[in-house]
This record gives C-alpha cells, sequence and structure tokens, in this order.
C-alpha cells in the first residue's frame, strides 16, 4: 500500500505586483492556515516518508512550515522544479519516478494540475483544491506508477475552510 497528499501551497501574497510569480511569498493567512493543515494531515494519520515540493517561493515555503510542524527533517524535503505549474501529466511523471521505498508522499504544488490529478484519481470529488488543502488517496501498488495501481481510495480530503 501507497498513500500520496497533494496539498496545495498556502495562500500567497499580491502586494508587490512586479514580483515573478514563481517568487512570490505566503500571506498572512497562508502562514496561519499551514500549521492548521499540517495539525489536520497528522491527525488524519499521514506520516509522509516524502514530502516534494515545487520550487515556487510560496510552495516550499508551505512545505518547509509542514515539515517543522510535522517533525519532519528539514534536511531532507525535496524540491523539483518541475512541479512549478505542472499538468497532470508531469505530476503523474513525476511521482512515478519516486523511490518505491517510500510509501507516503506528500506533493506541494499548484492548481490546475493538482485539481486535475485529484479528479484522475478520484472522479468528481472536487473541480477545486483551494489554497492549502489537501487531497490524500491510498493506493493498492507496489510503486509510484499512478496507472498500474490496483486500486486507488479517498482517504481524506480537506481544507482551511473545510467545518470539522
Amino acid at each position: 500500500m501507497k498513500t500520496l497528499t497533494l496539498l496545495r501551497h498556502a495562500k500567497s501574497s499580491w502586494t508587490r505586483p512586479g514580483l515573478a510569480d514563481h517568487d512570490r511569498p505566503l500571506n498572512e493567512r497562508g502562514e496561519r492556515d499551514t500549521p492548521l493543515m499540517a495539525r489536520r494531515l497528522t491527525d488524519a494519520g499521514i506520516r509522509p516518508s516524502l514530502i516534494l515540493s515545487s520550487t515556487a517561493t510560496r510552495a516550499l515555503s508551505t512545505a518547509r512550515i509542514l515539515a517543522r510542524e510535522i517533525g519532519y527533517p528539514a534536511e531532507f524535503l525535496q524540491r523539483d522544479a518541475g512541479l512549478y505549474l505542472a499538468s497532470r501529466q508531469s505530476l503523474i511523471d513525476v511521482i512515478s519516478e519516486q523511490d518505491n521505498g517510500f510509501n507516503s508522499i506528500v506533493i506541494v504544488g499548484h492548481n490546475p494540475g493538482l485539481t486535475e490529478l485529484a479528479d484522475f484519481l478520484v472522479p468528481g470529488i472536487t473541480d477545486n483544491i483551494p489554497t492549502c488543502g489537501f487531497f490524500c488517496v491510498s493506493l493498492d501498488a507496489d510503486d509510484w506508477n499512478l496507472r498500474a495501481a490496483r486500486s486507488i481510495e479517498l482517504y481524506r480530503y480537506d481544507f482551511p475552510k473545510n467545518a470539522e
């Protein structure tokens, strides 16, 4: 069994209009929501053996806060430039390249690719993963080839404004 969690980066700042999209930081809400969602991940029993993040500032900041909050060693956090604004197919490709020794992976990235992948894995579950929302599935699989999984089941879908 494998567990795949897609975590959309937290809310980012638009206060510096000339700043490149890749370099936008988190805003106050993003800084506040990330520890909350890290606790919800932990409460759901999600314990990643790998956190893989887009190199965009807002995604990497989200991943670093997540790592700190769940006690994941910051030096093990991996960055992948291919996750920046990745399409569904690009995400599938990146995931399939991961070492099969990892049983639980968290991908920190962006829409629309994350939502498109979530809809591919569990059709009709959402038309938008909100900022700092996560979507987690259990895969009956021996490797990270999502198309070859024997079954895929929704484990948890949550986001900051979701009522507990």
